[in-house]
């Protein structure tokens, strides 16, 4: 038996006595919310009564009442349709009718059904013997893919149930039914469109189209879908007889395509059977599939896809689905190829690519882009959202009709990596929604060496999809013209509803993992059989070759053809001598640089603004511009305190990043803030979405009252996910660099499972693409006694991943701030007032290039009254402050003072206090270090030399093995050039980021503190 035929004792069809209690046609046609109406073959008065036509009523009107039944009780009056129910359901003769409340309890009514059942005692077989058909249709329709022919290698390698299958549903006397109902004619219910023009079938030529539809080489999984018109749809679309049906040069194109796919593969094996490549061996009809979808697509209106895909068949994709430069690739596996100064690339099958080219079967421009993913084979899932997302929203493409995106998965990766679910979870949210995506599994029925009995609990690897009622076709992937079919169907599909769609293409591994492995060691009779396994291509040729399709010479020729093509190509890669990642750019940004891919300036100017236009932002946040909107109590006070504050010439957090929010929108710069509880924020401080108190779902954003022609302002609250939306983020900064795109963490601590994001994606993807990405992450940090899990946004992890070296001194030269961030990777910062906040947001839109920025929030900073800016710190000619320094009595004699305190974020605030408790405001120093990387060498330098006696000591609040100081320390050494040492004031190393005690908490603070102003406090080394 074919695999995943599922044990019948499981999903056995139900008899017909089980019918009626358990599928009867009532029940279903509650479930599916009605149907068309029905139209009987001559006019019926279908509104009238039962009671009267009981007694001596002809069958033939009974039979045509129930038909109308049938089709919907509601055709039907009341009375009939009880007593329809109740003879479906079995009741004996006699007790089927029932007076309905409306009419007249008349005593002849009993009588009558007496009578009638009596007369016609071949009535309850007509109920019993339809409803068992209409069940076994529908028996097809939920479970026909169980027993289609999916498996080219016709193995049972993901049965999971030992249990001996049964006969299939083609087994009457499961339903009731006998033999001798094979011949017999019954009428079709309007939830099948097996019979196309006609209306009843034989029992035989029923059962053999629904094998047809659904037992074949493709299985579709629909019917948990709970929207009637889309199960209509889809029955539509695999239940019409002939509809698989394929012109000749559609055939022609088909073979053309599997030729490409398949002679890339074979070319590469010949060139270079040493190298990892990763090929697309046992799935070749991947390339014509993908090639379907991006016609069909076109054909509807869509002028950019984004896709994404795990490592498996890349190369043949960028070959012959985006048609990069065949030499492009073949040169990428010359071993002498040097490498341009562009960082430190990646493998070949990790790349991606952007292009644009005519469609030829649309016969219009469509651009194509294939993002650069890791080996994270799912990660990519969410970037690839947010970079539809972004480019939908930038076009106006507000249903997703212009703009669509594809994504790729492995069978094994799809079922076991859950940024897949978080990626479907999104689908239909409102400010995530792509209005669609087309996903294609190559399901290689293994995961590396992993059998699936051992890798999902699932019967199938796509059963994640379900959650979002994504219709699921499965197809056997040996089967060309059946992998076509779906693939139109998916994309009219996404075209009709905008909704997912998953193709599910059950193919094989030729070669194993990758061509040096050996899947013998596992696996050893799938690789017998797939040894035996002959070639989709050469299977297709002989079919088409056979209709007369094409002759053998023709065939031929275009084999030889595509060679040539290849071998050319390879020639010409042998001139490659340097590789250029460039070309290999997924997302280019043409207006923003030079054309060799340099800043067109390495300026960064002032980012200050006039008081007009503070007071201007100010008094809008400040404000409901909506007329009859009631807010709540408690934020009317937030309004006037904020207010008050514009009155002040001062800001608080909130109000500066309200500052930065504003002037940037006004400037045309699109700002998109996401995450969990951003609108209000986590603490209740930012209140950027306000509430009507009585009316449901009315809001107000003031930000977008900022000026007549501002950019959007986007702030949404996100689902409860990290790596997903920090994914679907990233993406959405990579679509342009004149965006504004922040995303914030709950708690900083929550960005620990986003940091696969972080890691392949946001510390390294310039080095590895050399593609630069704006996202900024704010992530709230601080030592506040909540916890160990609600404390630390882990800084030395950022830190860590920050490629400046600290053992070197760097150059001092003009725009030397300038030139450091350009080449850092990225940016990471620990701002202590508003206004440094409120530079930073805007320095990272003014620079003229665009790197990743961490910025370690507050908070009980958001609300400490000492933890405000003037005004006069966000007037035009300011900027963002690398390095606060003392500017207290310590500054005016730096010759008196004695120890340097250098420390950054929240725990300044402490230290001040604790100072000037002690007295000592004239002999310790304390300079906050607000940008951490890249490191500022040239500051801290001035202030060591400017306070030459003073010891020097880093302070923080998180443990020493935790927070700033592994980064800081090395790097302060190497600024005074090791000669004095850097002593450490701060919590001793610990497994945990924070005690969950508040006097502990308390303790450990205080003695801290202590450490950092006791002058006699260090000896030996630091």
């Amino acid at each position: 038996m074919h695999r995943l035929r599922t044990t019948m004792a499981r999903l056995r069809p139900l008899t017909a006595a089980q019918s009626a209690q358990s599928i009867s046609q009532p029940r279903l046609l509650a479930i599916e919310g009605g149907l068309r109406t029905f139209k009987p073959a001559r006019r019926l008065n279908t509104s009238v009564a039962a009671e009267p036509f009981l007694n001596g009523t002809s069958s033939n009107y009974v039979e045509e009442m129930y038909y109308a039944w049938l089709e919907n009780p509601r055709n039907v009056h009341k009375s009939w349709d009880i007593f329809f129910r109740n003879a479906n359901a079995g009741a004996p003769p006699g007790a089927a009718y029932q007076s309905p409340p409306p009419l007249s309890g008349s005593s002849q009514g009993l009588a009558g059904v007496h009578a009638l059942m009596g007369a016609q005692p071949n009535l309850e077989k007509l109920v019993q013997g339809h409803q068992a058909v209409h069940s076994l249709i529908r028996a097809y329709q939920v479970r026909g893919h169980h027993i289609a022919k999916l498996d080219p290698l016709e193995i049972s390698c993901v049965d999971f149930d030992d249990t001996p299958c049964t006969v299939g549903f083609q087994n009457v006397g499961i339903y009731g039914l006998a033999e001798s109902d094979l011949d017999k004619v019954f009428r079709l219910p309007t939830t099948t469109f097996i019979g196309g023009s006609e209306r009843s079938l034989p029992l035989r030529e029923i059962i053999r189209r629904l094998e047809m539809a659904y037992c074949q080489h493709i299985g579709v999984e629909f019917m948990f879908i709970n929207d009637l018109e889309q199960c209509q749809w889809i029955r539509e679309k695999f239940e019409t007889p002939g509809i698989m049906q394929f012109s000749l040069e559609e055939k022609k194109t088909l073979l053309a395509r599997m030729i490409r796919s398949t002679r890339f593969e074979e070319f590469l094996q010949r060139k270079w059977s040493s190298e990892k490549r990763f090929g697309l061996e046992g799935c070749e009809s991947l390339i014509p599939a993908l090639k379907t979808i991006i016609d069909m697509s076109s054909l509807s209106g869509v002028e950019s896809v984004i896709m994404g895909m795990p490592h498996r068949g890349r190369l043949n994709v960028l070959a012959n689905v985006i048609r990069k430069e065949l030499d492009q690739i073949f040169c990428q596996f010359d071993s002498k190829l040097e490498a341009a100064d562009e960082g430190s690339g990646d493998v070949k099958y990790h790349l991606g690519m952007y292009h644009k080219r005519m469609n030829r079967v649309s016969d219009r421009e469509i651009s194509m882009s294939l993002m650069a993913n890791p080996s994270h084979l799912e990660a990519v899932d969410p970037v690839v959202q947010g970079k539809t997302k972004a480019e939908q929203f930038y076009s106006g493409d507000t249903e997703g009709k212009r703009v669509m995106s594809i994504l790729l998965h492995g069978d094994a990766a799809f079922a076991g990596q859950g940024i897949v679910y978080e990626t479907f979870h999104l689908s239909d949210l409102p400010s995530y929604t792509t209005h669609g995506t087309i996903h294609v599994v190559v399901n290689n029925q293994i995961g590396f060496t992993t059998d699936p009995r051992m890798a999902r609990s699932s019967p199938y690897p796509t059963d994640v999809a379900r959650v979002v009622n994504a219709p699921i076709f499965h197809v056997n992937a040996d089967d060309p013209e059946a992998v076509i079919y779906v693939c139109k169907v998916a994309s009219e599909w996404r075209n009709t509803f905008h909704k997912d769609v998953v193709i599910d293409l059950v193919c094989y591994r030729r070669n194993g993992h990758n061509e040096m492995d050996e899947p013998m060691f596992t696996q050893p009779l799938m690789y017998k059989q797939i040894k035996k396994q002959k070639g989709v291509l050469q299977k297709f040729a002989e079919k088409v070759i056979a209709e007369g399709v094409v002759t053998t010479q023709a065939y031929e020729e275009e084999v030889v053809r595509y060679d040539k093509i290849c071998e050319d190509a390879y020639n010409r890669s042998k001139d490659e001598k340097i590789l250029h990642i460039k070309h290999w750019l997924d997302s280019p940004w043409p207006d923003f640089f030079n054309l060799d891919g340099q800043p067109k300036t390495m300026h960064s100017p002032p980012t200050g603004i006039s008081e007009e236009e503070l007071k201007h932002i100010g008094n809008i946040a400040s404000s409901v511009p909506v007329e009859d909107f009631t807010i709540h109590g408690g934020l009317s006070r937030i309004l006037k305190g904020r207010a008050n504050m514009v009155d002040q010439r001062v800001c608080d957090w909130a109000l500066g990043e309200y500052m930065a929010f504003g002037s940037l929108l006004k400037e045309g710069i699109h700002i998109r803030l996401s995450g969990q509880d951003v609108e209000r924020g986590t603490f209740s401080h930012r209140h950027h979405v306000l509430h009507d108190q009585n009316v449901d779902k009315r809001i107000c954003i003031p930000m977008n009252y900022v000026s007549p022609d501002q950019a959007p302002y986007t702030v949404c609250n996100s689902s409860l996910s990290e790596y997903g939306v920090l994914g679907f983020e990233l993406g959405f900064a990579m679509a342009s660099p004149n965006a504004l795109v922040l995303w914030e963490a709950q708690f900083g601590d929550f960005n620990n499972t986003a940091q696969c994001i972080i890691d392949q994606f946001i510390s390294s993807g310039q080095a590895k693409w050399v593609r630069q990405n704006g996202i900024v992450l704010l992530l709230p940090h601080g030592m506040e006694g909540m916890g160990p899990e609600h404390s630390s946004a882990r800084p030395e992890r950022f830190l860590q991943m920050c490629n400046d070296d600290p053992d070197v001194f760097p150059k001092i030269t003009e725009n030397f701030a300038v030139h450091q961030l350009y080449d850092c990777n990225w940016i990471v910062v620990n701002c202590s007032t508003p206004a440094n906040y409120f530079h930073v947001l805007r320095r990272q839109i003014l620079q003229p290039f665009r790197k990743p920025l961490i910025v370690f929030t507050p908070k009980s900073l958001l609300r400490h009254p000492e933890a405000k800016s003037s005004f006069d710190d966000m007037l035009p000619a300011t900027i963002f402050k690398r390095l606060i320094p003392d500017e207290g009595p310590a500054a005016a004699s730096p010759e008196k003072v004695k120890r340097i305190v250098f420390c950054s974020g929240k725990i300044y605030y402490e230290l001040t206090r604790e100072r000037k408790n002690r007295g000592m405001d004239d002999t310790v120093a304390v300079i906050r270090i607000e940008q951490l990387s890249p490191f500022p060498f040239d500051l801290v330098k001035a202030e060591t030399d400017r306070y030459s006696n003073a010891d020097l000591v880093w302070c923080q609040e998180e443990h020493k093995n935790q927070g700033y100081h592994d980064y800081v320390k090395p790097r302060i050494c190497t600024t005074t050039n090791h000669t004095r040492p850097v002593w450490y004031a701060g919590r001793d190393p610990a497994a945990a980021p924070a005690t969950g005690n508040k006097k502990t908490h308390l303790t450990e603070l205080q003695r801290l503190v202590d450490a950092a102003f006791d002058l006699d406090a260090f000896s030996g080394k630091p």
